[in-house]
């Protein structure tokens, strides 16, 4: 029964090992790393790269030439009535109740008003809007992994300082109810200190939440087990110590944003469907030839019946019917670049908006600093005045409260300034590098 146990022991300890969550540094440009190398959504454009690329070859395809063979069997349950005009002037037919063929046709275009040539134009200029695409989410992806850290070393910031201050309110419980057991303190003090130190045990859970939501978060982006720790590493989280003017930002935007660059593809592909739709009104003309073999046993045998030769079509319905497909094209390329203008005036809308957002968020850590130095003043007069029993313990508790909560409010502030540095550098179309 005492090897059962032991064994039982083993098995339990064993079991409650591998269930160990695994802790791990992790720095912004890891994160950036393996998000971009795990993300679905990348792997999903890259899919659509691939099909852009198949829609290039399909264009091209069509230079080459169309080839088709056929072949019947075919069986005359009733005697046909066959009458040949040869002029040899013997009456009646032979007698033929089945009948073999087979036929080999190609033809290569030689001229379709440019057509193909278009197509090929039209479907390489789509596979560089969607690379341009794939790149443009690229950048999404890493500024919302950069979010994604920024919140978790915010979470973590959170717990530290609540921890600090925790264990100062619970140092602060144990000496007032020392006082108060000696008589040297009202009940009713002490029992504020106590509500403070449980508000303070609620806060700190609600922080080791959002800490543990925000790992699980940056795990499934990044590939990593889901249970995983991650300790943030803040080196990589300095501001810069300038920055580039508005208008400088702007011209970024203009010359590296992606989305510019693949609306600008889509617009030429646009065009060039409009030629294309045009050249429809204009003959095709192909190289042809096929083979011919056929047998009608007892009365006729065809082989090697080659032929070769030049084929016109022309669609003179074209001539009438193609009007409202050019204007279909011409509109759907005026879309495109009204769409053009439209984006142009947002991502400019963009740019202001991060730019002064930044701003905003650089004064805000100014003035959440002096914040900081004024709540640690406050407290250390509050507390000096408070030993000599000239404060309330309700000032002793409100300053502490005020001086946490400028601490917490000076790291939300630095973590806020990165993400809207970031922001900006998105807008700008420069995030990627």
């Amino acid at each position: 029964m005492k090897h059962k146990l032991i064994l039982l022991l083993g098995i339990f300890l064993g079991t409650q090992s591998s269930y160990a969550q695994e802790s791990r540094t992790l720095t912004l440009k890891e994160a950036i790393e393996l998000s971009l190398k795990n993300s679905r959504q990348l792997k999903n454009n890259e899919a659509k790269i691939l099909e852009a690329a198949a829609a290039v070859k399909e264009a091209e395809e069509k230079k080459l030439p169309d080839a088709s063979v056929s072949g019947s069997y075919l069986y005359l349950p009733i005697q046909p009535t066959i009458d040949l005009k040869t002029g040899s002037g013997n009456g009646g037919g032979p007698s033929v109740n089945q009948a073999i063929y087979g036929t080999l046709n190609a033809s290569m275009p030689l001229y379709n008003g440019g057509k193909i040539r278009y197509g090929i134009e039209s479907a390489k200029l789509l596979e560089q809007a969607v690379k341009l695409d794939a790149d443009n989410d690229r950048g999404a992806v890493i500024l919302n992994i950069i979010s994604s850290c920024i919140n978790l070393y915010k979470a973590h910031q959170a717990i530290e300082l609540v921890k600090e201050n925790l264990a100062q309110s619970q140092q602060r419980v144990k000496d007032l109810s020392n006082l108060e057991k000696n008589g040297l303190l009202a009940r009713n003090d002490l029992l504020k200190a106590e509500l403070q130190s449980s508000n303070t045990e609620l806060t700190l859970l609600d922080a080791e939440s959002n800490y543990k939501l925000a790992c699980v978060n940056m795990n499934i982006m990044m590939g990593l087990p889901e249970q995983t720790v991650l300790v943030p590493d803040k080196s990589g989280l300095a501001l810069p110590s300038a920055i580039k003017t508005l208008e400088e930002y702007e011209q970024d935007a203009m010359q590296n944003r992606k989305d510019i660059a693949a609306t600008s593809f889509r617009k030429k592909s646009a065009d060039i469907n409009v030629k294309s739709i045009k050249a429809e009104k204009y003959p095709s003309i192909s190289l042809t030839g096929g083979y011919i073999a056929a047998d009608i046993p007892k009365f006729l045998s065809v082989y090697n019946a080659v032929n070769i030769g030049v084929g016109v079509k022309y669609n003179i319905a074209s001539l009438w019917k193609n009007k409202s497909k050019v204007q279909q094209a011409e509109a759907r390329a005026k879309q495109i670049s009204i769409g053009q203008e439209i984006l142009s005036d947002n991502i400019r809308l963009q740019i202001n908006q991060a730019y002064q957002a930044y701003l905003v968020s650089v004064k805000k850590i100014q003035v959440y600093e002096k914040s900081v130095m004024q709540a640690t003043e406050n407290y250390r007069i509050t507390k000096n005045k408070y030993d000599n029993s000239l404060a309330t313990t309700t000032e002793l508790l409100d300053a502490d409260v005020a001086l946490l909560q400028s601490k917490l409010s000076v790291t939300n502030a630095k973590a806020d300034s990165f993400i809207a540095y970031n922001r900006l550098l998105q807008a700008a179309g420069i995030l990627n590098n």
